[in-house]
């Protein structure tokens, strides 16, 4: 059995990722510094879920405060999820908790890791934001990142700090490419969890631009199997692999099927398209399928339903 680090443990893609961990029976030190970017409680519930499994150790603490030569013996992988999330928050003066948690705490992580001989893998979170408006759909590894947003800046600068790390320290990395994840535990400020909670309490949803942005939704169950995937695979080390979900779809579509789930019509508030935003996204997933074996088994409408029945456990 392996024993794991899960940064940023207590949010969405980190708890989930953490349980799958604990129920294959690895030990998981798991570490969050339950900050207030959205209200901590939802992070304590998903912590509440992984405190059951005798081999789950939380440690409640930012990045760089934490001794990591401690902390490290013995750790064959880390799961870096922490990040500050959210592209419409990254602009003004909450950019510099950007630069604090994206770029600095990966560089203190990666300085640790560095000097870690136990470490067999270090996987790091990136995203689809790294490529902005993509000059090809789907987007492959080779296009050039061109973020539109402060976010999306951070997250591949903190991307190419692996890189480097691998070139210059044989730190074992691993970048993997997230693709508009959903499924239970989701954030409350992201969109599919804030239709499912409009629905509840009988309110409108803001739909930013006119609904026809598409997005490579993925569902968080294929995240973490691409995790584990890249985790144990000989072939992983210095790739960075794109995870989509499989299909690039309308948002106005995904409202249709949210609507059929719920047996309801939501009443839509159009707003002025968000700053940051990419019109589209669309992966090309070849590169982990032939490398990893990913393949997402998840269908757009089986995650809603999904999530749909936690957000009503939830609320």
């Amino acid at each position: 059995m392996t024993l794991a680090i899960v940064t940023g443990v207590a949010g969405f893609i980190g708890s989930n990722l953490a349980e799958a961990l604990l129920k294959q029976g690895d030990t998981v030190i798991g570490i969050d510094n339950f900050n207030n970017y959205y209200n901590p409680r939802f992070k304590y519930h998903n912590v509440n879920a992984l405190k059951e499994y005798p081999k789950f150790k939380l440690l409640e603490a930012e990045i760089e405060q934490v001794d990591w030569k401690t902390l490290l013996v013995d750790v064959e992988v880390i799961y870096h999820q922490a990040a500050q999330a959210g592209v419409r928050a990254s602009w003004g003066e909450s950019f510099r908790y950007y630069t604090e948690r994206n770029i600095n705490a990966t560089q203190v992580l990666l300085e640790a890791a560095k000097n870690s001989p136990s470490l067999l893998r270090f996987i790091y979170a990136s995203t689809s934001s790294i490529y902005g408006n993509a000059e090809t759909f789907p987007t492959g590894e080779t296009i050039a990142p061109q973020p539109i947003s402060p976010y999306g800046i951070t997250k591949l600068a903190a991307e190419r700090l692996c890189l480097l790390y691998l070139q210059n320290f044989a730190v074992p990395i691993v970048a993997l490419r997230y693709f508009s994840v959903y499924g239970p535990r989701q954030r409350p400020d992201m969109a599919f969890h804030k239709f499912f909670k409009a629905a509840i309490t009988k309110k409108s949803i803001s739909i930013y631009g006119d609904g026809q942005q598409t997005r490579d939704f993925t569902y968080v169950a294929d995240i973490v199997a691409a995790n584990l995937l890249a985790a144990s695979h000989p072939d992983a080390v210095g790739e960075i692999l794109n995870i989509g979900g499989g299909s690039r779809v309308f948002l106005s579509e995904v409202i249709s099927q949210i609507e059929a789930i719920i047996c309801t019509t939501l009443t839509k508030e159009y707003l002025e398209k968000a700053r940051g935003d990419a019109r589209h996204t669309a992966a090309d997933i070849s590169k982990a399928k032939n490398i990893l074996g990913y393949a997402p088994q998840f269908s757009l409408i089986e995650g809603l339903t999904r999530e749909w029945e936690w957000i009503k456990q939830l609320y």
